[in-house]
């Protein structure tokens, strides 16, 4: 059990994970700041958190276990305002959707206690943003990934494996690049779509009248269009490379199937819905995420 959680950043998902601690009688006090007091106020309100604190430093001041849930893009700002009171036994996560320029941040900015992070990605998450829609069973049954780097210290490594374990989470070790690299192609990439799409429709002057007809294929495949543009934004942005890299499989496999649509290949058409009807199949989801 941690005496008390540090918790920055109080939307949906720290006070989901707040939520899960408490729940799962994990932790005893909960001390949160957001960049926004209201938000913090609220969070109190709400039990999401005991404690408001004025600051990221002093919501850092005597946790054993420290969540950054703030905008990937914030990460290193955060990180110089809470370091002094890290301590070498503190466990500090994060819950942001890339890796790789939060561990960077966390080189340029954590120094000494650098051992100490343990970046973390839960698979989970909703459209509504903000902390009245945090969920103690968010992350129930849903996968997180681990990217523990060479100065990642063992204990810290354990106690994140198994917290995450006890509220009932897959865990998985990845390195920030293979992450990375892995959720362009299975997250990031179908929001783009989702977005663009989107946007395609609503751009035509007959969009009112198309969307009117749309019936659940169309509410499953753009679900995800809902979803926070300033979130999306920071993603998009940090892992922009990859990202890049797969809309140029994207395009490459829809230029495909358009050639073959114009030229009436009907075995090339077949072939291509086949195969992806085929690989859908086969997967086998490792988690409930949405």
């Amino acid at each position: 059990m941690f005496e008390q959680l540090g918790l920055i950043g109080c939307g949906l998902m720290g006070g989901s994970f707040a939520l899960a601690l408490k729940k799962a009688g994990l932790v005893k006090r909960v001390v949160g700041y957001s960049k926004s007091p209201s938000t913090t106020l609220k969070a109190r309100q709400l039990g999401v958190i005991d404690v408001e604190a004025p600051s990221a430093l002093l919501a850092v001041s005597g946790a054993d276990v420290v969540l950054v849930a703030v905008p990937v893009a914030a990460t290193e700002a955060t990180f110089k305002a809470m370091k002094h009171l890290i301590t070498p036994k503190t466990l500090v996560m994060d819950v942001g959707s890339t890796k790789r320029d939060v561990v960077e941040a966390a080189r340029r900015t954590l120094g000494p206690q650098l051992g100490t992070f343990v970046p973390a990605h839960p698979i989970a998450g909703k459209e509504m943003a903000g902390v009245e829609h945090a969920d103690p069973d968010l992350y129930r049954g849903k996968q997180v990934i681990l990217t523990p780097i060479e100065r990642t210290q063992t204990t810290q490594l354990k106690q994140a494996e198994a917290t995450w374990a006890a509220l009932g989470c897959k865990v998985r070790l990845m390195s920030p690049d293979a992450h990375d690299a892995a959720y362009a192609a299975v997250s990031h990439l179908p929001h783009l779509l989702a977005f663009a799409y989107m946007n395609g429709i609503t751009h035509q002057p007959q969009a009112e009248d198309f969307l009117s007809l749309a019936g659940p294929g169309f509410r499953d495949f753009s679900r995800i269009a809902a979803s926070d543009p300033k979130v999306w934004l920071d993603i998009f942005s940090a892992n922009k490379d990859e990202l890049l890299t797969q809309c140029q499989h994207f395009r490459q496999a829809l230029s495909h199937l358009e050639q073959a649509i114009a030229s009436d290949r009907s075995d090339d058409i077949t072939q291509c819905i086949d195969r992806a009807k085929q690989a859908r199949a086969d997967w086998k989801p490792t988690d409930l995420c949405p």
